[in-house]
């Protein structure tokens, strides 16, 4: 692993002045030092972790009202935070780079110079959730998780941690939100996309190497800490509904799994994840408290602090004590199970559950009041103060905060890890179907794919200009040898721009989608490419295209490679796909592989 390399920065005070700074002492006797120069104030802050914003060029911010955040220098020197989910993307990782820098530099000129933990939720690929993930910008871009499960390779995920954490670290990333182990056992659930799908073994396998590719084998400097969600599991979703809302705040067990979920953590405990993330839903009908996770102390005490022995960080999912306004629409807290309870309450409810962080929250001055009036003691604060900072000086930020700026800009997205994340995206495709039919340059029919180079295609949902290579594109389905369509799977809207951003509801493709493929099908051997961000009813589509891939977030070049055997198809799915709703319907969200008669199998995908 690589350590991070030195930047001009404002030298850090002498160690006979913070004794903490002390390199040669123990981690532990370092963290008791600091610990007992902390106010009370100094210690809140440690607790809450919330999104910030960076300024243009790199500048410093003053803010973001879209999304509720206040300005950089408010955050850091007035309230004593020093944890921070980076929103959005700047098109130079130099720029970043230098923000980081000159936030850590506010950090230092504080009184007792704690420096800032960096987060983000997965950067890498091609989503764009405020909620979930962020576009790659800069960074080198790989499929989703789901794409990663589809190579059903541990290596290769470990090798885009590995290359994740080496451009994370060169802008100041210390934190990952991820991975997501949670499983998709309910095809209508929204989050699926950065999970690594259905099957328990495969989401244990592959989070664990992901773990150590952002870790490494050692913890320490060159690391970048991973925080798991969502602990217990987050997949069986009433109705498939997402708990980011009300409506999706139950999660159900009728074929009761429960445990089967906590299967890919134990995985994850073992690779020695560092921080877990609780979901806001609240279990029903099983033998824990029916509150949401983050409230729950029979499942983060009793189960994860005793049964699993994790003493790691645990932060809670954002916004479990104050209401918030998102993107111009106001969102009730997830106080899910506890709506009765008062802000203050909430977070008392959570200490006591065992929670070490509030995410998303970003008001210090209520949990001193909790203390100042005895309803938290500082004792308890003083537990998860010391894991925090633990993590901290384990990370090395305390000896050396700062990044090298010019550097950045070679490390992320460099040429290496830009082909090596096209190299995964063409290793996730997945051949879902392949007729046999009749072209114009085959006397009998044949398989529709591999389509020969140089042949005149139609195609929409990719530029002309990607096509250029391996053919001409024509303006009309009726002048072409074959047709390439790319297609999102189906999601209902919902009410407000934020809502949108999590896919939900039916899986089934309007009448207008099904008729147009079925047109250009009429007229063309067609090829439909899907981006199966969850489990849509193909079969309409199956019907009528000569074949149908499935993609996890692919650009137009690996497709294409894929579609004409430039590169062989290996893709397999990380989930069943269903034959209908009606069959999503009656399947049980807790239970892995429950719809009945599915279109294609979990691990379907032909080779090419």
């Amino acid at each position: 692993m690589t350590d991070i390399v030195t930047a001009d920065a404002p030298a850090p005070a002498a160690p006979e002045s913070r004794p903490w700074l002390d390199a040669s002492l123990p981690v532990a006797e370092r963290v008791e030092l600091l610990l007992g120069e902390m106010t009370l104030e100094e210690k809140a802050g440690l607790f809450f972790q919330t999104m910030i914003a960076m300024g243009e060029n790199g500048e410093l911010s003053d803010g973001d009202p879209d999304f509720g955040i206040a300005s950089n220098h408010e955050y850091v020197a007035a309230r004593h935070m020093s944890h921070f989910n980076l929103l959005g993307v700047l098109p130079r990782a130099s720029d970043t780079a230098a923000w980081h820098n000159r936030l850590q530099e506010v950090a230092a000129s504080t009184r007792l110079g704690i420096p800032v933990s960096i987060s983000t939720d997965p950067r890498h690929s091609f989503s764009d959730n405020p909620g979930a993930a962020i576009l790659a910008g800069p960074f080198s871009e790989w499929p989703e998780p789901l794409g990663l499960a589809a190579t059903r390779d541990p290596e290769l995920v470990q090798r885009f941690a590995d290359i994740a954490r080496q451009e994370y670290t060169a802008v100041g990333i210390r934190v990952a939100l991820h991975p997501q182990v949670d499983l998709a056992t309910e095809s209508r659930w929204a989050r699926q996309l950065q999970t690594f799908g259905e099957d328990p073994d495969l989401a244990a396998e592959l989070g664990a190497a992901y773990v150590r590719g952002f870790q490494g084998e050692a913890f320490g400097p060159g690391s970048v800490s991973t925080m798991t969600k969502h602990f217990p599991g987050g997949g069986p979703q009433k109705d498939g509904e997402d708990p980011h809302f009300e409506y999706g705040r139950e999660q159900v067990y009728p074929g009761g799994q429960f445990e089967l979920h906590l299967k890919p953590f134990e995985a994850i405990f073992a690779a020695g994840g560092r921080q877990i993330m609780p979901y806001y839903g609240m279990p029903i009908g099983t033998e824990y408290e029916e509150v949401g996770f983050g409230f729950n102390k029979s499942v983060l005490t009793g189960l994860l602090r005793e049964r699993f022995g994790f003493d790691g960080i645990v932060c809670t999912d954002w916004g479990l004590v104050t209401d918030q306004s998102v993107m111009g629409d106001s969102f009730a807290a997830r106080a899910w199970g506890v709506e009765h309870l008062t802000p203050a309450e909430r977070m008392v409810k959570i200490l006591d559950a065992g929670a070490d962080q509030f995410g998303g929250e970003q008001d210090p001055s209520m949990l001193v009041e909790l203390v100042r009036e005895g309803k938290v003691t500082e004792d308890r604060l003083d537990v998860s103060a010391r894991r925090l900072l633990r993590e901290k000086f384990e990370l090395g930020l305390f000896e050396n905060p700062y990044v090298d700026v010019e550097a950045a800009d070679a490390t992320v997205g460099a040429a290496e890890f830009r082909a090596a994340g096209e190299a995964a995206q063409r290793a996730s495709i997945a051949v879902l179907s392949n007729r046999l039919v009749r072209t114009s340059w085959a006397e009998e029919a044949v398989p529709i794919l591999p389509l020969r180079h140089d042949l005149k295609l139609y195609v929409e949902g990719i530029t002309p200009e990607a096509v250029a290579r391996v053919g001409v594109v024509v303006d009309t389905p009726e002048e072409a040898d074959a047709a390439i369509l790319r297609l999102q799977a189906p999601y209902e809207q919902r009410a407000s721009m934020f809502e949108n951003f999590f896919h939900a509801g039916s899986l089934e493709f309007s009448q207008e989608v099904v008729a147009h493929v079925q047109e250009v099908a009429a007229v063309v051997p067609t090829v439909v490419d899907v981006f199966l961000d969850r489990p849509a009813i193909l079969q309409p589509i199956v019907e009528a295209a000569a074949a149908v891939t499935a993609n996890w977030g692919a650009k137009a070049g690996p497709l294409l490679d894929v579609l004409t055997g430039t590169a062989h198809a290996t893709g397999k799915l990380p989930f069943d796909v269903p034959r209908s709703m009606a069959a999503i319907e009656a399947s049980r969200p807790d239970v892995p592989f429950d719809t009945a008669d599915p279109l294609f199998r979990f691990g379907h995908g032909l080779s090419l």
